[in-house]
């Protein structure tokens, strides 16, 4: 048997981690390193792309010292991180993407919503490509993004040279590839995978983009999630602190990287695979299905051929702030503050006591719509907004932790809207796998499983994000010989948790109140 780890690396919202894993799929160390975000107006968020370069390379070193395995004992390394835009000019040198002539802030991160016009207009297209982007065109995708960038941006247009999703941007830094993942292009640039050609310039032509894989340095063919991209460069191994003998394994979105650590284990087993979702939830939420024919649902993106296991289509929904509403309610309250581990833990500790003294009465009036960013899934609106209903001039701690309680019902209750517009289109979920921050907090845990009535795995691997992108670095890394083999191979298992049948009944009152709060949402609007 062929010796050998590798190392996973995960680009969040807000940090840099890294894991060293062994073929078994343990994770032996890890180590996380912060990463700079600049806003430099409403609805607009940028990063620093070398700034996450170097990010990536501390959190490297740090985790493989804490693993304590040698670097030449490292034979293969992938990448995955959000969906944020990484533009670099003709010579490879960042571009700022502000016009404000600071290029150091080079990359659109993934949340940033400034081409909500240029979304609009490509949905009005009707181009079949929409049929897999749920058939509205979100401000999060590529292309509005790269549409808004020569619209608002020229002079810095015609410098462009190089366009890459933040996971292939990382793979380039480190093998120098233009490959770019069947993953990223799939499932945020309107490539069709499944489909010859991938790409299709009628839409391009229409939407103004006609000379965007000239000018971005884009491949006519996408490469599948695990392939071998190359060695690691003498430079990248030097900043990594691993050998130029380490393979570089093509990456994924970080979403389908938790998909693939917690779904990836039924590889084998296609004909119920169709019973399990994945929900990787942290500052937002994503959830994914998967199968083995393509099913479609309204207001979810999606489906995806070959975006995580090769010949299974994937399904996204999404909730795009869960953690970050949660952190925005503490924050706004009078009562609240910081919102840090102590503050969500003190908040979820005085919940419990309450629930306990009030049992079902407890915040039974509050309700919550939790689209303060706009509902990504199943509603596909992102100028959606969030409602409240039922507030007092309460303003104790007390109230703050009712508040608090609502909202996160509010957020179980957006991922079961999610989970029946599923099963309406062909799936028959059941369970639910969740990995992510929300692991963490015992509230939302709980009501993952009550409010949806969905048996809930929690997985066993501490990071289910980086155990399925550290499944892409062993096939990239020959531990082995497909991608599918290393997920059958490297998966975890988890604990269940059931939902509790005595929280059925005011469960499904909530859910009723909260499909009546999107309706009178909308009647408001017309108004």
């Amino acid at each position: 048997m062929m010796a050998g780890f590798v190392c996973a690396v995960d680009v969040g919202t807000g940090s840099a981690r890294a894991g060293i894993l062994d073929r078994d799929g343990n994770l032996l160390g890890r180590a996380d390193h912060r990463i700079a975000m600049r806003q430099p107006k409403p609805g607009h968020a940028e990063h620093d792309s070398e700034d996450i370069w170097s990010a990536v390379c501390a959190a490297v070193k740090a985790a493989r010292e804490k693993a304590a395995v040698k670097p030449e004992d490292i034979v293969g390394i992938s990448f995955d991180a959000t969906c944020s835009l990484v533009v670099r000019d003709v010579d490879a040198n960042q571009l700022g993407v502000s016009g404000d002539g600071d290029d150091r802030w080079d990359t659109i991160v993934w949340l940033d919503h400034r081409a909500l016009a240029e979304a609009d207009e490509c949905t009005a297209t009707g181009h079949h490509v929409l049929d897999h982007v749920g058939g509205v065109m979100s401000p999060e995708m590529e292309i509005p993004k790269l549409m808004w960038l020569k619209r608002h941006l020229p002079g810095q247009w015609q410098k462009t040279g190089y366009f890459f999703d933040l996971a292939d941007f990382l793979t380039w830094k480190a093998c120098g590839s233009m490959a770019r993942s069947q993953c990223t292009l799939t499932c945020k640039w309107t490539y069709l995978a499944h489909e010859t050609p991938g790409w299709q310039d009628d839409f391009l032509n229409t939407v103004a983009l006609g000379d965007l894989l000239a000018r971005g340095n884009l491949p006519e063919r996408a490469s599948p999630v695990g392939a071998d991209l190359g060695p690691l460069t003498p430079q990248a191994a030097d900043a990594l602190g691993l050998t130029i003998a380490c393979r570089v394994g093509s990456g994924l979105i970080d979403a389908y990287a938790g998909a693939l650590g917690v779904l990836g284990r039924f590889v084998g087993d296609f004909a119920s695979i169709e019973r399990h979702m994945a929900l990787i939830a942290g500052t937002s939420s994503c959830v994914m299905a998967m199968s083995p024919e393509p099913r479609p649902f309204t207001g979810g993106w999606g489906p995806y051929f070959g975006v995580t296991l090769a010949d299974c289509w994937t399904s996204e929904g999404g909730q795009s702030a869960t953690g970050a509403l949660l952190d925005h309610i503490i924050r706004w309250h009078g009562a609240g503050g910081e919102p840090d581990a102590a503050m969500h833990g003190r908040i979820a500790e005085r919940v419990m006591a309450l629930r306990t003294e009030e049992g079902e009465a407890f915040a039974s009036r509050l309700h919550v719509l939790p689209d303060f960013h706009g509902n990504r899934s199943p509603l596909a609106d992102s100028h959606a907004v969030g409602v409240i209903s039922g507030l007092t001039l309460d303003a104790s701690f007390d109230s703050l932790c009712r508040l608090y309680w609502r909202t996160a019902v509010g957020i179980a209750l957006g991922v079961r809207h999610i989970l029946e517009t599923l099963n309406e289109n062909g799936y028959v979920i059941d369970t639910l796998h969740v990995t992510g921050g929300h692991t963490k907090n015992p509230l939302l845990m709980e009501l993952y499983a009550d409010a949806t009535g969905c048996m809930v795995i929690e997985p066993l691997a501490d990071e289910a994000v980086l155990l399925g992108t550290g499944m892409a670095a062993a096939a990239a890394g020959g531990l082995y010989p497909t991608l599918a083999e290393a997920a059958a191979a490297m998966q975890q298992g988890g604990r269940e948790r059931k939902p509790n049948p005595a929280a059925r009944k005011s469960f499904e009152r909530d859910y009723r109140i909260f499909l009546e709060m999107h309706r009178q949402r909308q009647v408001l609007e017309r108004l």
